[in-house]
């Protein structure tokens, strides 16, 4: 495999490297400062104005909805191989992606109306979507169920003549605490008698319709994400219009394998880049503070640490990128394992990174004085979101072990030594 970028995507990388050197990196600290001046004025969930003035200069740069693939909508996006080194530098700071309209859950929910959406839903939804207008929301989790298997799903989209009724409780509704947040994706059961895998459907609802309630806002290590917010959403019997319906009764797992495969390339891009940001502030760290009558840089556990962090990055980007690779060639269906494995890999990676990072800064790592402890929680964080570990690794034994299965009538025999 050659991960040589071609001359377009080295030329996108240089102007977007440059575009968070001048607009990005000096105006990290201004978007926090203006979500704690809206806190202290009662109401943290406004949009930023500095995001908001960033986004026409990426959209002016051609730096814009780069995720979505082979989409006459969006002529300028990119395959998942081209597209990953960008995520990885955009990764590096928490709003960044915003910014450049490429930011969770809406470049997800967006690939999903492009996919399985009619052309009168992409028309109302989508186009806005892509236009960075409003933002959106996706519901899948729950909080009666466990979840991490999502055949427990439990949120009733019922068919009454030519409507839906949809009755259900979801939490982490990331998105949906955002005042700009205009359309949900919803998980739900539309027949309970069918197959395990094809009981569940997905269905678009406006923000708005009559029988939703926002109940609160959930916390990520103290963290409550505003404006974004990932937002604990009661629905008691939401109507909406039979066409609203993705694809057809019983297809929310087909979707959901479609959603959620690039949109796992994109969460592990970002991690390497944050890890990558971590290691840097990591490094200056130790080549700039004294302890013990020399520079903690040359205390050797902390050689070690860097060196093993180089390693976890180099072998986590290129798990990753043979993952894009594959998506791109073969699907994502048959990169299946791939997609699991990076799934479990980048997220601890980029946990221990920080967390050796945070360990290097000392009192600091764990203050807003740096982005350590912020990072430290999304990444906590991504290691449930897009299915838990265990789920991850489940699926990669599975797949594993079947390849080993001995057939009949090629049974091996024991090895035995001769006397």
């Amino acid at each position: 495999m050659d991960f040589d970028y071609t001359p377009k995507i080295k030329d996108m990388q240089a102007r977007l490297l440059s575009f968070m050197d001048e607009h990005i990196y000096p105006n990290e600290a201004r978007f926090f400062a203006e979500i704690a001046e809206n806190r202290a004025k009662g109401n943290a969930w406004v949009p930023t104005q500095i995001v908001e003035e960033l986004k026409p200069k990426a959209l002016a740069a051609g730096l814009w909805n780069l995720f979505l693939p082979k989409s006459n909508r969006a002529p300028q996006g990119l395959s998942n191989l081209e597209y990953a080194p960008m995520c990885e530098i955009m990764g590096r700071v928490p709003f960044a992606a915003e910014v450049f309209n490429c930011s969770a859950p809406d470049t997800g929910n967006m690939e999903t109306l492009e996919r399985y959406a009619s052309e009168a839903i992409k028309d109302e939804w989508l186009e806005p979507l892509l236009k960075g207008e409003i933002r959106s929301a996706f519901l899948m989790t729950e909080p009666e169920v466990a979840s991490s298997d999502a055949t427990n799903i439990q949120c009733e989209i019922r068919r009454e003549g030519n409507e839906y009724v949809i009755n259900g409780r979801k939490w982490w509704s990331s998105g949906a605490g955002d005042p700009r947040c205009a359309v949900y994706i919803v998980m739900g059961k539309t027949n309970p008698e069918a197959g395990r895998h094809e009981q569940q459907s997905m269905i678009v609802v406006p923000a708005n319709a009559k029988g939703i309630t926002v109940l609160r806002a959930l916390s990520v290590f103290g963290y409550d994400d505003a404006p974004h917010g990932h937002m604990e959403v009661l629905l008691e019997n939401v109507r909406v219009p039979v066409g609203n319906l993705l694809l057809g009764e019983g297809r929310g797992f087909e979707i959901a394998q479609g959603r959620l495969g690039p949109g796992r390339i994109h969460h592990c891009m970002r991690s390497i880049g944050i890890a990558e940001r971590a290691l840097e502030l990591m490094c200056k760290r130790l080549n700039t503070r004294v302890a013990f009558g020399r520079e903690v840089s040359k205390q050797t556990v902390w050689q070690e640490r860097v060196a093993e962090a180089r390693c976890m990055i180099e072998q986590a980007r290129l798990l990753t990128l043979k993952a894009a690779h594959m998506m791109d060639t073969v699907g994502n269906k048959v990169a299946k394992a791939e997609i699991a494995m990076i799934k479990i890999v980048a997220p601890n990676m980029a946990c221990q990174i920080i967390d050796w990072a945070i360990q290097a800064h000392g009192g600091g790592g764990v203050s807003q004085d740096f982005p350590l402890a912020y990072a430290y929680a999304h990444q906590r964080t991504l290691r449930l979101a897009d299915g838990p570990d265990e789920v991850h690794r489940n699926s990669l034994a599975k797949l594993e072990l079947a390849k080993h299965l001995l057939m009949p009538g090629n049974v091996e025999m024991p090895i035995t030594r001769g006397s």
